[in-house]
Parts: structure tokens; C-alpha cells; sequence
């Protein structure tokens, strides 16, 4: 006859135990998320601070107050109605046209320096990192010049070839990273089930590189979007310029149009948050691709 033991006493009063005895978090935790909490409100405070006095009106704009007496949700309407909705696509041209421009090129680029040790391949990565350090403002003058004889000033195109060649190294060195990463048997077996280079690559490499692929799609789109330097002078005429250089049109001589400026720069900013909020964690992932082996 089966004997029936009794429950142990101290594994019955764990299971009685209520959820609201659990165990609180240490105060390490708790200082850490109070300081991140605290730097990230740092950093969100001017966007606060351009928010609101993209609604205020313009008799409002020396208060002492943080939030306005008058809410001018009229200023936002403004950004559509004057004009720079045109500057706008202009700048969404520049970027998309950039970032496609960069993947293109990047992409064979990492593919073929990750997978095959050919001579001369460590020389061309040097290489390839040492044009990142070069910046478009200490080269300004040249590029001027050369798209002024080739007929390409005050166009979008200059734009486009220029964002896309600043932004092209960065986009190879982490693609390399990622395509290293990527284990060669992954592609033998693809070959042994009937697929090519081609199609190993479309069908098991890029899909396992695309945390890589992302990384440097946003930079890059990020990069060309916020550029200033470049496109105001290179753009000269105010059908081809984009949003960045069209906002610098409030600021005049003597006044600046701040509820404006201001209303302008937040339209600017929520496509770039929105883009970002939505591949943040294959940005992470691309990021840290190939710390570890």
C-alpha cells in the first residue's frame, strides 16, 4: 500500500508566499535607473524646451514661464503652408538616394573582403578607414570645384554622391564585421542544396546580415539628413535646398524667427526618431556584431 508523504513545510510556505513579499530590488538597481532616468532627461530637455516655444506666439517669446500662456498650434500648420514641406522631400531625397547609393556599393564591398583573403585586402580595409577621417568641411573647396566643372552644382545629385561617399566607409567596416560573423558552412550547405553564390548570399547570408544591413542603412540616413555644410553651399538655388539649409532662412540680420525655426527643426526631427524607435534593436545587434567568436 502506497504511503502518502507529507508536504515539506518550508516548500508549502513558499507556495503560500503572496507576490507582494517578493524579493525588492537592490539599491545599486535602483540608483543606476535613477541616474539613466536623469541623463536621459537631460538630453530630452532642449527638445522639451524647442517644443514649446515652437508654440508660443511671438509677443510670448521673452516670458520667464517654461510652458506658454497661448498655445499656437498654428506654427506647425506653417511648416505645410510656407513652403518647406518642398525642402522637406528634398531632404528625404537627398538621404534615401544616399543610403541606397551606400548599400550598393558597400554591400559587394564587405561581402567580398569577408570572404576572400586576396592580396592586398588589409591595405584596402586602411584604406577604407583611413577616407573616414577626412571630413567634407576640410574639403569643401575641391568638392566645389569638381562637381562646378563636371555641371553638377545646385543639384541633388552632388548631394546625393557626396553623403553617400563620406558615409561609404563606415557603412563597409561594419558590414565586414558582420558578414565575418557569419559562419562559411551556412553557405556550403546552401551550394550543396543546388544555390549559387548568388543565391546563398540573397537567401542565407543577407538575411542573417540584415542587424548589419540596418546599422548602416540608419547611420547613413541619419548622416544625410541632419548635413548642413555641404548642401548650403553646393545648393543654391531654394527649390534645391534641403529642409537643414531652408531653416537657416528665419535666422536674418537683425531678428530671428524663433516660433519658426523652432516649429521647423521639430517636423525635422520625427522622422529620424520614428525610423530609429523602429529598428533600435537590430541597430544594437548590428553594432556589436562580431565582439563575439
Amino acid at each position: 500500500m502506497a504511503v502518502r508523504t507529507a508536504p515539506h513545510p518550508a516548500r508549502s510556505h513558499a507556495r503560500s508566499r503572496p507576490a507582494s513579499h517578493r524579493r525588492m530590488p537592490k539599491l545599486k538597481t535602483v540608483i543606476l535607473a535613477a541616474v539613466a532616468y536623469l541623463v536621459g532627461f537631460i538630453f530630452l530637455f532642449p527638445y522639451l524646451i524647442m517644443l514649446l516655444t515652437a508654440l508660443r506666439p511671438q509677443t510670448s517669446l521673452r516670458e520667464a514661464t517654461i510652458f506658454p500662456s497661448q498655445w499656437m498650434w498654428s506654427n506647425l500648420a506653417n511648416f505645410w503652408t510656407g513652403g518647406l514641406a518642398h525642402n522637406l522631400f528634398i531632404t528625404l531625397k537627398v538621404a534615401g538616394g544616399s543610403t541606397l547609393l551606400v548599400l550598393l556599393v558597400a554591400l559587394p564591398a564587405a561581402y567580398y573582403t569577408a570572404r576572400y583573403k586576396f592580396r592586398g585586402r588589409v591595405a584596402f580595409l586602411i584604406l577604407v578607414l583611413t577616407t573616414q577621417m577626412f571630413q567634407p568641411t576640410a574639403m569643401l573647396v575641391g568638392i566645389y570645384r569638381e562637381f562646378f566643372q563636371f555641371g553638377l552644382v545646385d543639384s541633388i545629385w552632388s548631394l546625393i554622391l557626396v553623403n553617400g561617399g563620406f558615409n561609404l566607409a563606415f557603412a563597409v567596416w561594419i558590414l565586414n564585421a558582420y558578414f565575418s560573423s557569419i559562419p562559411r558552412e551556412l553557405e556550403e550547405a546552401a551550394f550543396i542544396d543546388g544555390n549559387g553564390r548568388f543565391g546563398a548570399l540573397f537567401r542565407i547570408t543577407l538575411p542573417l546580415a540584415m542587424p548589419g544591413v540596418i546599422t548602416a542603412l540608419i547611420f547613413t540616413f541619419i548622416a544625410a539628413w541632419n548635413e548642413f555644410v555641404v548642401a548650403l553651399t553646393l545648393a543654391t538655388s531654394p527649390q534645391n535646398q534641403p529642409l537643414t539649409v531652408a531653416l537657416n532662412s528665419f535666422i536674418g540680420q537683425y531678428e530671428v524667427d524663433w516660433q519658426n525655426l523652432f516649429a521647423g527643426s521639430v517636423i525635422a526631427t520625427i522622422p529620424v526618431i520614428i525610423l530609429f524607435a523602429l529598428i533600435e534593436r537590430k541597430v544594437v545587434g548590428g553594432l556589436t556584431a562580431g565582439s563575439i567568436k
